[in-house]
């Protein structure tokens, strides 16, 4: 599994014979259908009934309370406008109400790295409740509180790199535009999918990304390396090693990206209840902040050399 929003047997791929684990399954419905087609042929009035059922308009998300591809769509739209405003306020927080262009990069200009802070964390806690709670219920409350901490973070951390390199966040906002829109047309179009060998190779690629993350941490923390980017800042036959692992990256989250959008059809696929469009919603934002941060990173890497 790509990504731990998705860890919840409703996206799951189904075997018909077995019962639904998740709440609100499809297999009751079915029982109870199965039982009531027993009875025998069906009279005229039920004949009735049915030609009236087939001649109405196709029935939507909230009429059925099941999940779909247009519902999730919208709750993904509504957890970002709500990112966008808390990012407005992580910004101004950031640079005290200054604008970030008015600013001098070589005065003593001091962040307030609180945004970063409680952003990050918030959003981190959040992501785990979230995460571990959706097997019993979905809490859209939560997904709500967790878009306004990333918020707080993406616009922090845009705000301190808009300082230092003034027109970046424009540019790496049209980045991540221009890969999550390719990505989507190109699964939609059924040019890529995600398979079982490709999700194995990410699997690892993301063990060794993480593991290489945290050791460039440590090395930064404890004053080991103290280039701006610690080992991302070194370089490989003039190329900063930053550049070259952030493409890497980019591939990886573009995949995961195809993942989120395979399980959320496997998930309507299933006949997952409504509820879980939040869940897909969600999944989608962890995987573009994340995008968007390593494209902020990498031209920040780029900018710097």
């Amino acid at each position: 599994m790509s990504n731990f929003a998705f860890n919840n047997p409703a996206f799951k791929q189904q075997d018909p014979r077995n019962v639904a684990t998740y709440p609100g399954g499809p297999q009751a419905a079915q029982g109870a259908q199965t039982a009531s087609f027993q009875h025998g042929a069906m009279d005229v009035a039920a004949n009735a009934q049915l030609e009236g059922m087939y001649a109405a308009p196709p029935a939507g998300a909230i009429e059925t309370d099941r999940m779909s591809v247009e519902d999730t769509v919208w709750k993904t739209a509504g957890l970002f406008a709500i990112l966008l405003v808390t990012a407005a306020v992580g910004w101004v927080w950031t640079l005290g109400g200054v604008a970030a262009p008015e600013r001098d990069p070589y005065s003593d200009f001091a962040p307030n790295m609180l945004p970063w802070i409680v952003g990050a964390l918030g959003g981190f806690v959040l992501a785990m409740v979230i995460t571990f709670t959706s097997r019993r219920k979905v809490r859209p409350a939560l997904i709500f509180a967790y878009a306004a901490f990333e918020g707080l973070f993406v616009g922090g951390i845009s705000a301190f790199f808009e300082v230092l390199f003034p027109g970046i966040v424009i540019q790496a906002t049209l980045a991540t535009v221009s890969v999550v829109g390719v990505t989507l047309a190109l699964f939609a179009s059924g040019k890529i999918r995600a398979s079982k060998k490709a999700t194995k190779v990410f699997m690892i690629a993301m063990v060794g990304y993480l593991v290489f993350s945290l050791l460039n941490l440590v090395l930064m923390w404890t004053g080991i390396n103290q280039n701006a980017f610690g080992l991302l800042s070194q370089e490989i036959m003039g190329i900063p090693l930053g550049l070259i692992i952030g493409v890497l990256v980019v591939i990886m989250a573009a995949y995961s990206l195809v993942l989120d959008f395979d399980q959320i059809q496997q998930g309507v696929r299933n006949g997952a209840p409504r509820q879980f469009g939040w869940m897909g919603a969600f999944g989608i934002m962890v995987t573009v902040v994340w995008l968007y941060v390593e494209i902020l990173r990498i031209i920040a890497i780029v900018r710097s050399n």
